[in-house]
């Protein structure tokens, strides 16, 4: 029997086991990553095409290209194919970020030959039909105008715009117009500059047989798809920020405020970054976080405060981020230095940051536990551009970083005459 009065041991999380890929290269050259680590029948297939916002000439572009891929094809048209999927169970989601378009299909292994079929014809040979344009640009539009309203949105567009500089890919945001001038030739144009052989990499896990593999090889992997070229990468400008401490953004309606505080950071494949994840998961990345004990526990100003570091190609930028009554706006900024300064004069105590580092590491476990999510953390490697060791490093870092560590980072990133303020709000 088991003595329900004594709490459990607490044991420490040794390494962190991330199954590898085995690694094919298809007849075409495509790269074909093959995680087998199902026992169900099912199985999860991730089309990633190397080119994404960073690439396209004008605003929407990538996101509505890889949208528009389910809205017909030269065989079937966007009826079929969903009516297709859903018959055989599958689903589908598509998506894209400043360097990446992403295809995911999870399908029943037992009709996986006829779901890959579809997404096949649906990837190599789009049409772009110009009615489903028009419904799928006023749908997106109407959900841009909802989210334009939010102080959130507002507060998180006009960091970057700060940050980077108005003229900067970074920090360019669709408008209303956008989606009106979105064309099918302009979604041609970029599918047939990104979307070929030559710029795929193909992730499949779950219960893998050998008659999965061949199955994708048939439809991917024979011979060149697309019109193949060698890739030009994007260059990426310098930022050009602003130069402005505090900008503030009128919503004269607004019940509350959003206040956004960020600076840059060094990118992800710096020496310091990971040691920097510690750092801001202390600060303000989990709910024992410092901010969430003073700002949000303490003293009431606020439902939920955070900080993180969001990831661009060779930027990265802290950012620390709540919503608040318009009151406590001021009350809030200045916690958030105190609680900074702190940082920065004061080493941590060994219990907290040992409750931050148990914490982290049992983050990464529950994100990479379910044996179809092994493949983002693979697909997180290939698209930052790490090396395989990346999450090894991770837990290393985690594990070995001490109290003095978290203080000298703390000294040399959080420079608050560096870091911008945005109020978005009726302030």
């Amino acid at each position: 029997m088991v003595d329900r009065t004594v709490m459990p041991a607490i044991n420490c999380i040794a390494e962190l086991n991330i199954q590898k890929p085995v690694k094919k290269i298809m007849p075409n050259g495509m790269m074909l990553n093959i995680i087998d680590t199902g026992t169900e029948d099912v199985v999860k297939l991730d089309l990633v095409i190397g080119s994404g916002q960073l690439n396209q000439k004008f605003p929407l572009q990538a996101m509505m290209t890889n949208r528009m891929l389910r809205e017909g094809s030269s065989r079937m048209t966007s009826s079929e194919i969903a009516e297709k999927l859903d018959f055989y169970g599958a689903w589908l989601d598509l998506s894209s970020s400043v360097n990446n378009g992403f295809i995911t299909l999870y399908s029943l292994g037992k009709f996986f030959d006829k779901t890959i079929e579809v997404l096949a014809n649906m990837v190599k040979d789009p049409v772009f039909p110009e009615m489903e344009l028009r419904i799928v640009a006023e749908s997106n539009k109407q959900v841009y105008l909802v989210n334009a309203q939010r102080v959130e949105v507002m507060a998180r567009k006009r960091l970057n715009i700060e940050l980077f500089g108005p003229e900067h890919p970074l920090a360019r945001y669709a408008v209303q117009k956008d989606y009106d001038n979105l064309s099918t030739d302009m979604l041609k144009d970029f599918y047939r500059d990104n979307y070929c052989s030559d710029n795929c990499t193909i992730f499949v896990a779950g219960k893998v047989t050998d008659k999965v593999v061949e199955r994708i090889e048939e439809c991917f992997g024979k011979s060149p798809w697309g019109d193949n070229r060698n890739m030009a990468r994007p260059v990426i400008p310098e930022p050009r920020g602003m130069a402005r401490k505090r900008v503030t953004v009128e919503k004269k309606d607004g019940m509350q405020s959003s206040v956004k505080i960020g600076c840059f950071m060094p990118d992800r494949l710096h020496e310091d970054f990971l040691d920097l994840k510690v750092l801001t998961t202390m600060m303000g990345g989990y709910f024992g976080s410092r901010l969430m004990k003073n700002i949000r526990e303490d003293k009431g100003y606020t439902y939920g405060i955070a900080s993180g570091i969001v990831t661009y190609p060779e930027n990265s930028v802290l950012i620390i981020s709540t919503e608040t009554a318009n009151e406590y706006v001021e009350d809030v900024i200045r916690e958030v230095r105190n609680e900074i300064d702190l940082l920065k004069s004061t080493e941590a105590s060994k219990e907290e940051l040992n409750m931050v580092k148990n914490y982290m590491l049992g983050d990464l476990c529950r994100a990479y536990e379910n044996t179809l999510s092994v493949t983002d953390a693979w697909i997180y490697v290939l698209t930052a551009g790490a090396k395989e060791d990346f999450f090894d490093k991770s837990v290393e870092s985690i594990r070995n970083i001490t109290e003095k560590r978290i203080k000298e980072l703390a000294e040399k990133y959080l420079d608050w005459n560096r870091m911008v303020e945005i109020v978005a709000g009726n302030v």
